[in-house]
């Protein structure tokens, strides 16, 4: 390999800014770990002014994650860099990241600055952060749609201020590649000491080309590639961390630039996130959705028999997913789950693994075979959002085409049982009002889904609701896996509860 790039995760920050995709603390720490564990090089962990919650979670990131620098967002402001460094202070390695708007659209109407206060500003601002941290990342907010010379005055005032890294954003998913690699190069021949920082590209998707453009700044001298797992992000979302990384892997041929991800946990961080922000990956989601490696035609699938490599550029292996698809039955024991999950990449400490142990053993009753995905659906069950208020305990439900559905739910709460009914249009409705009337809350339900996690008749399924509690702004998800789907429905409308009490 001729070089290396840095891999600059924004799930935490940019993709948990997607409407739907809010994480709580807990959640954010096991994100993070998983990141640790891909080995990214730097965790862009929040935005630290956006509220004391954020800053938490970046503290208790930057106290918990060891190996990534870890870096706080910071707008050019005084009181945002000091919130900034104050979350970031006790990592291992710190960076402080601040950006200002250099596009006349955005200086005119949104900054109402004008180019000379936007210089000053960045100049002000960037030499205040360095007096922190020496690791200090500058980002030109809107840098694809800004004057080119400009441009290369505001890069040379951060260089000039102390900035260590330059990111030259496509925030608005406006570039296509070969326009986003001449940017870049006549910023490399105009720009004094840019040959001394790390240059760094942010691409949004809007118009499906945020990985192309990534690639293309590659090429052109881009030294750091800000992305997302499974490019979760504001409006389209961001750059795919596993489409650039598997790209620059699978096609060294033609980039000879490497990167230091751990391939192998790519599918693991993906269903983390899709488990938590319950948003899940289209089938054909490039390396990681449910077709990625599926061969449904003919001529495919004689293809594939005969050599892999006829249809496939890179192995399931590669990116983590599971090559054994049966596993596990009623009469294994906890070593035998304990080794398959290590095996397929998790590592839970003894209170979850007890947990999950007790899930295993409830869902081996019901089902014959344990496959993979059902483990993997199992351990996303396992909360790890705190301690669980209420646990269902039983529930009967009465529904059909000529009479009103009605619910009967039973729910616990430490010690005492609470039981209710209602009706409604539907068995599910009916459970939702039912289980309100335990809670005592006003709860909007905004959105339900619902999947099969597994194929067969006793295929586990995946309910997801979104709910808001009490006319809360903040709307949480919630999650529930079981073989019945009237019982992986309650459960995930109670798990949405949980979640909403210990946040």
């Amino acid at each position: 390999m001729g070089r290396t790039v840095k891999i600059f995760d924004t799930t935490l920050r940019d993709g948990e800014q997607s409407p739907g995709c809010s994480m709580n603390l807990n959640e954010k720490i096991e994100v993070a770990k998983q990141l640790e564990a891909l080995k990214v090089d730097i965790i862009e962990a929040g935005f630290a002014a956006a509220s004391p919650g954020d800053a938490a979670a970046i503290a208790a990131i930057a106290d918990t994650v060891r190996g990534a620098t870890i870096c706080s967002l910071a707008r050019c402001r005084e009181q945002d860099i000091e919130a900034a460094w104050n979350s970031i202070r006790r990592a291992e390695s710190a960076r402080i990241h601040t950006f200002l708007a250099t596009s006349p659209v955005h200086m005119e109407y949104k900054l109402k600055m004008t180019p000379d206060e936007v210089l000053e500003s960045v100049a002000h601002n960037v030499a205040f952060a360095k007096k922190f941290c020496s690791d200090i990342e500058f980002s030109a907010e809107d840098a694809t749609r800004s004057d080119l010379d400009f441009l290369c005055r505001v890069v040379e005032t951060a260089i000039k201020a102390g900035a260590t890294t330059i990111n030259i954003p496509d925030t608005v998913g406006y570039m296509i590649p070969q326009e986003y690699a001449s940017r870049i190069k006549y910023l490399r021949e105009h720009t004094e000491g840019i040959e001394n920082v790390i240059l760094s590209c942010h691409m949004h998707n809007d118009l499906g080309m945020a990985v192309a453009n990534s690639l293309a700044g590659v090429e052109a001298g881009i030294d750091q590639i800000e992305c997302t797992i499974n490019g979760i992000g504001e409006r389209a979302g961001n750059a795919s961390m596993e489409e650039c990384v598997m790209a620059l892997k699978t096609r060294a041929d033609h980039f000879g630039i490497g990167c230091n991800i751990e391939t192998t946990q790519i599918y693991r961080a993906s269903r983390m996130i899709q488990t938590i922000t319950g948003v899940a990956v289209a089938p054909t989601k490039p390396i990681i959705g449910a077709n990625a490696f599926a061969h449904e035609a003919g001529i495919h699938q004689h293809g594939v028999m005969a050599n892999k490599e006829t249809y496939e550029i890179m192995t399931p292996e590669s990116v983590g997913i599971p090559k054994n698809a049966i596993v596990l039955g009623k009469h294994s024991g906890r070593h035998a789950f304990e080794e398959r999950l290590h095996e397929l990449g998790y590592t839970l400490d003894h209170e979850k693994l007890e947990k999950a142990f007790e899930k295993f053993k409830v869902l081996a009753d019901k089902k014959k075979v344990i496959k993979d995905r059902d483990l993997e659906g199992l351990i996303g069950a396992v909360p790890v959002s705190g301690e669980e208020r209420y646990t269902l305990d039983r529930f009967v439900i009465n529904s059909g085409n000529t009479i009103t559905s009605t619910a009967v739910i039973r729910v616990k709460k430490g010690d005492e049982m609470f039981e209710r009914a209602a009706a409604s249009d539907g068995p599910i409705n009916a459970s939702f009002h039912a289980i309100d009337k335990i809670i005592g809350k006003e709860i909007v339900l905004e959105d339900y889904s619902l999947r099969a996690l597994t194929d067969g008749e006793d295929a586990q399924s995946e309910a997801i609701v979104k709910i808001r509690v009490d006319g809360s702004n903040e709307v949480v998800t919630g999650r529930g896996v079981s073989v019945d789907v009237m019982e992986a429905s309650i459960k995930a409308y109670i798990n949405g509860i949980n979640k909403y009490f210990n946040d």
